[in-house]
């Protein structure tokens, strides 16, 4: 049995942004969590993506990314995934 790498990534976006930035990240395919903390470095959400890609879940995960951009100033989305994201340096 082999283990999956794990790649975190922290973005950090303003209230305004973050529910653009979420939905982006749940439709990547390879984001396997995602974690929304407060300036402060405390957690407010966090969501297994696999769960939310099923399509019932999306809405609500993206409603809860909606009220916190409503209250929260600047927040960190922390992003684990399966592998590193795709970058534009591949060669073809």
């Amino acid at each position: 049995m082999s283990n999956i790498d794990q790649v975190f990534e922290q973005i950090k976006v303003g209230g305004k942004d973050l529910v653009d930035k979420v939905g982006e990240l749940i439709h990547e395919g390879n984001v396997r969590r995602l974690t929304i903390k407060n300036e402060h470095g405390h957690t407010l959400v966090e969501v297994p993506v696999t769960v939310a890609t099923i399509g019932a879940i999306v809405a609500p995960t993206l409603a809860v990314a909606g009220a916190l951009a409503a209250v929260v100033g600047v927040c960190t989305i922390v992003v684990e995934r399966h592998s590193p994201p795709a970058d534009s340096t591949k060669k073809d």
